[in-house]
């Protein structure tokens, strides 16, 4: 049986959300701890230079960012499912303005009424990859914790009709990634509560999901376990992207962080990038990318 390995660590949203993704599908698997700052030798040994958080890896198959993640794990074990019905797909759109739009108020609150509770070190990172500069990120804070606020009361508002959940009867992706973000404003003290009491009752509900079994792994592991593999994903390339199979490309996300991973591409389409790579450490790689979000340029 090929081995699931989430990349991440405890203080990442985006990670929470992907532990209790695994939790709620009931996927066995093992966790791997990364550095919460950069450089991050043994992730970029499998992405080839891609350092975000999470990234899941499938045997030699390497996912960089939820999009793709939610869609391997889907593909993995489809029931039960991260879009439940009634909502269904439409799940995806809420969980991607809850990690885009509603996501830097949420790292207002959490890190801008107490910016001494993470290093210099890691203010200089995020300053790199992320463009938040301390000094300008800090006096954007009233805003920032005004839009949270006003996000906050959206999901209050949804869920004031009695459902269980954002999706309905059933957990799915948009109330992971909207949990994520309520959960990351508690560094700032926030509680569940403070959105009312319909908030609170539907995070204890998420809260409970947890995180399945797991077990931790070392990076050196998830390397050697790598090149113990052969990547399984196959795909193809849309004729009307403007690029061909076997063209050299790099893959960036739309941010300032610099990192570009770099290979050959071997499957593109509206919802997905997959380049090969290979690395002396690793051996042949897949690493998937989401569509949307990513520059796909020649190398």
């Amino acid at each position: 049986m090929t081995e699931i390995i989430l990349h991440h660590y405890e203080n990442s949203p985006f990670g929470q959300a992907m532990r209790l993704a695994l939790g709620l599908k009931g996927i066995d698997w093992k966790s791997v701890q990364q550095p919460d700052i950069c450089p991050k030798p043994f992730l970029s040994a499998l992405t080839g230079g891609y350092e975000r958080i999470p990234v899941l890896q499938i045997g030699s198959d390497i996912y960089c960012d939820t999009a793709v993640i939610v869609d391997a794990l889907e593909a993995l074990k489809p029931e039960p499912s991260l879009y439940p019905k009634p909502l269904g797909f439409a799940g995806r759109m809420i969980a991607l303005w809850s990690g885009g739009q509603w996501f830097m108020p949420a790292v207002g609150v959490a890190l801008g009424t107490n910016p001494e509770i993470v290093s210099d070190e890691f203010w200089e990172d995020r300053a790199k990859r992320f463009g938040m500069d301390r000094r300008k990120f800090l006096p954007m804070v009233p805003h920032l914790t005004a839009q949270f606020e006003a996000g906050a009361a959206l999901v209050a508002e949804t869920l004031a009709d009695g459902r269980d959940y954002i999706s309905g009867d059933l957990a799915g992706h948009a109330d992971l990634m909207l949990y994520m973000n309520i959960r990351f404003a508690s560094f700032a003290g926030k509680k569940p509560s403070d959105f009312g009491s319909d908030v609170a009752a539907w995070y204890d509900r998420i809260d409970g999901i947890g995180y399945g079994n797991f077990e931790e792994w070392t990076g050196q592991q998830a390397i050697d376990y790598a090149k113990a593999s052969e990547p399984v994903s196959s795909g193809s390339v849309d004729p009307a992207s403007g690029f061909s199979a076997g063209d050299k490309v790099s893959v960036r996300t739309e941010t300032p962080d610099p990192a570009a991973v770099r290979g050959t591409l071997i499957g593109l389409n509206d919802r997905e990038i997959i380049i090969k790579r290979e690395d002396e450490q690793t051996g042949a790689l897949h690493v998937h990318f989401p569509r949307l979000g990513q520059i796909l340029a020649p190398a």
